[in-house]
């Protein structure tokens, strides 16, 4: 079993919630911004600079939100560089509460997002979304 270790953020604007668009390997939605952990870094600054990469945006952290841990089966994973997964993936991922101080919003080149916006929040239901969405939604006490 592969695991990767991520960290997230929930960024809220009053009553719209920050999202870029996850494409990559076959599979895409709207997702939480955020990645995996280069090895040796703190979750909080790969949270920190996914969320850079991925929106434009610098942000300050306001806290642990949670973890989650989730295991995805061989045959249910995306191809990587067009290869398919041969084991499953063990994802633990780490979501903060987060603030936009700085920055533009922005698409992240060449990466595995290709859009970025703010959603109402009463407009999220309606989007094609990847779970982690809603598993950052519950812990900022978004969702019943």
């Amino acid at each position: 079993m592969f695991t990767r270790i991520a960290a997230y953020a929930v960024v809220l604007d009053g009553d719209r919630i920050l999202l870029p668009h996850w494409n990559e390997g076959g599979g895409s939605g709207w997702t939480l911004p955020g990645g995996g952990i280069d090895p040796g870094e703190h979750p909080e600054a790969a949270a920190v600079r996914e969320l850079r990469e991925e929106t434009g945006y610098d942000v300050a952290l306001d806290g642990l939100l949670g973890v989650d841990s989730i295991v995805i089966p061989a045959d249910r994973r995306f191809a990587v560089n067009g290869t398919p997964p041969t084991e499953p993936l063990h994802g633990i991922r780490i979501v903060y509460r987060a603030h936009v101080v700085a920055g533009d919003l922005t698409v992240e080149a060449d990466g595995s997002t290709d859009a970025v916006a703010w959603h109402r929040l009463s407009d999220v239901d309606a989007l094609d979304r990847v779970d982690l969405v809603d598993v950052g939604r519950r812990m900022a006490g978004l969702l019943g």
